[in-house]
């Protein structure tokens, strides 16, 4: 896990390594243990490390075979790379480590760009080949790994946050029209290519990206998500088992594929109780388990602990709670949103920040429940969408998801951002492709595939990473995925959601956190805005580089100041929340 940074020059320069630093120290905190640089002609990388697989120098980054005219710097975890790394040695290829780095690094040179597709696990990487003047960009299947890129002129640079890409310089900082519409009408989702700046892009999940030495670029999707139901049918019971054993290969795999200790974090709700549970069955020992709680508001609670409590005393874990009161989340409020890689309105990414610092240190590595809502149908917005019978399945989609239908966004931004409606054209598109049986299929794979990568799975990503914390997300193993994907759809919506995930964990999980109500990682003062947090929030909005900026309509800016607990989205998120964090973001990234 580690944080990289590259450019590629187009012109027959050289880059300067002064940028190269630049980019590279605005990584520090995705990779506090070491740090790499690598220059050659055209091109140049750098590096962070968060040592957790081969901890000595042998697997330092960039790492470089002079002798295959290579290099490459990676992010993320290879959990079958012990696999590869034996087929490659049986190929006649000889290794100098003992990670998953190199694994990469030989696995290009002998499958080529197809090698993304026998790699199991969450990566982002950048690879130079020397002798083809080309370089190679790859992004794992479920982008759980960031990676942007930017072309300004003759220069080529990419790197795993918006900052670092910032930190180089000559970006253009104006504002994607696209990239806004969908930023306050998908709840804070931007699919890749676009960002909110217009000279920042990100690289789609399942993407490779290639970039010749002239500045040709091709794109390659090497992975698609089939949702339909398998040739030979199977029952209740056999889908059971067979999620269950899946379940069961992922969080082994995240456990011991790891040279430093691994712990989970609690939150109490079901999907991260099972985790612990499935790490129980596989005979774990002193597990650490980590929960966070906020206070309450009267409309809602502000921690779980209760159940959390309950899990780590059936299974005798080292258990680590922290509560947190509202005036230090305020305080810290701005770091947080200093740690986004985009803007996220998402009430639990100031809950994660704070959390992973704390469980920071005492482990490196950690396993989290993200994923399993979207890959099982457990949010409360899926039976609504699949009773509906009127309509395009856009529209279907749209009655019980979107934050704001067109109308409102026109209302919302100053009349120079308005357009088309360009998240219901984005949707309708996804949700059309082929190979999905119902229309509960195509809103599950597109929440898998899109929806997700953009809202909790970056979230965890880089809250965590700002303190150095590597994340492991085992619902999200693309082969869970594909099981899961192939399931019918009553077997996830059932009992309330996540039918399958409740049937597996009875008996093994206490019953009161299997039969309790769907929970969500609480952040109430996010929620229900009132005192100190609607100073702030009013504070942020009246601010002169606010109305300067003259994003916001004047007139639903005061609305939302007049009545802040008036106006929340379908999904239950403050509208003026929405508006104040992406103006922070702004303020602190770009003005």
């Amino acid at each position: 896990m580690c944080g990289i940074a590259g450019e590629l020059r187009l012109d027959g320069s050289r880059p300067d390594p002064a940028v190269i630093g630049n980019m590279t120290a605005s990584l520090a905190r995705r990779g506090p243990d070491a740090e790499g640089s690598w220059f050659d002609g055209p091109v140049a990388f750098g590096h962070r490390r968060l040592a957790i697989i081969d901890l000595s120098p042998r697997s330092a980054q960039p790492m470089v075979d002079a002798g295959l005219g290579l290099a490459l710097v990676f992010n993320g975890t290879i959990y079958n790379y012990p696999a590869l790394r034996a087929e490659l040695i049986g190929k006649g290829h000889a290794f100098h480590s003992d990670g998953d780095t190199e694994v990469i690094l030989r696995a290009y040179a002998e499958w080529g760009e197809a090698c993304v597709e026998r790699l199991h696990g969450m990566f982002a990487f950048a690879i130079w080949d020397r002798r083809n003047r080309r370089l190679f960009l790859a992004r794992d299947r479920l982008g759980i790994k960031p990676l942007y890129f930017s072309r300004t002129g003759a220069t080529f640079r990419f790197a795993s946050t918006t900052q670092a890409l910032l930190a180089g310089g000559g970006v253009d900082t104006t504002i994607d029209p696209i990239a806004l519409h969908h930023q306050f009408t998908l709840h804070a989702v931007v699919p890749a290519p676009h960002t909110l700046l217009n000279g920042v892009r990100k690289l789609a999940p399942a993407t490779t990206l290639t970039v010749t030495r002239d500045g040709q670029v091709t794109e390659r999707r090497y992975w698609h998500l089939a949702a339909q139901r398998p040739r030979h049918a199977l029952d209740a019971r056999e889908w059971q088992a067979a999620i269950h054993d899946a379940l069961r290969a992922a969080v082994e795999k995240r456990l011991t594929v790891a040279d430093v200790k691994v712990g989970v974090l609690l939150s109490g709700g079901l999907d991260s109780s099972l985790l612990v549970g499935l790490l129980a069955e596989h005979g774990v020992g002193d597990l650490m388990t980590f929960s966070v709680g906020f206070e309450d508001q009267p409309e809602e609670r502000g921690h779980e602990f209760e159940y959390s409590d309950a899990v780590a005393a059936r299974f005798g874990t080292r258990h680590h709670q922290f509560a947190i009161p509202n005036h230090e989340v305020l305080d810290r409020l701005p770091e947080a949103v200093d740690a986004m890689a985009e803007p996220m309105v998402g009430q639990d990414a100031v809950a994660f920040y704070l959390l992973a610092e704390q469980v920071a240190k005492t482990v490196k590595v950690v396993q989290s429940g993200q994923g399993a809502d979207e890959v099982f149908g457990g949010y409360f917005w899926y039976p609504r969408m699949h009773a509906e019978t009127e309509g395009a399945p856009v529209e279907r989609f749209r009655r019980h998801y979107f934050d704001r239908d067109h109308d409102e966004y026109l209302a919302t931004v100053d009349p120079r951002h308005h357009g088309a409606d360009h998240t219901a054209a984005l949707v309708a598109g996804r949700l059309a492709e082929p190979l999905a049986d119902e229309f509960i299929d195509q809103v599950l794979r597109l929440d898998v595939t899109m929806l997700i990568t953009d809202d909790p799975v970056k979230r965890v990503d880089n809250m965590t990473m700002a303190w150095g914390l590597e994340a492991r997300v085992p619902f999200l193993d693309h082969e869970v995925v594909e099981l899961a994907a192939a399931m019918p759809p009553e077997l996830k919506l059932a009992s309330g959601g996540k039918h399958i995930l409740k049937e597996i964990a009875r008996g093994l999980v206490p019953d009161a956190v299997i039969d309790r109500k769907k929970g969500y990682f609480p952040m109430p003062a996010l929620k229900y805005v009132r005192g100190d947090f609607l100073d702030f929030m009013h504070g942020i909005l009246d601010a002169r580089a606010c109305r300067e900026r003259g994003l916001f309509r004047r007139d639903y800016v005061d609305k939302l100041l007049a009545e802040p607990e008036a106006h929340h989205t379908r999904i239950q998120g403050s509208k003026l929340w929405h508006l104040a964090l992406l103006e922070l973001w702004l303020q602190r990234n770009v003005d």
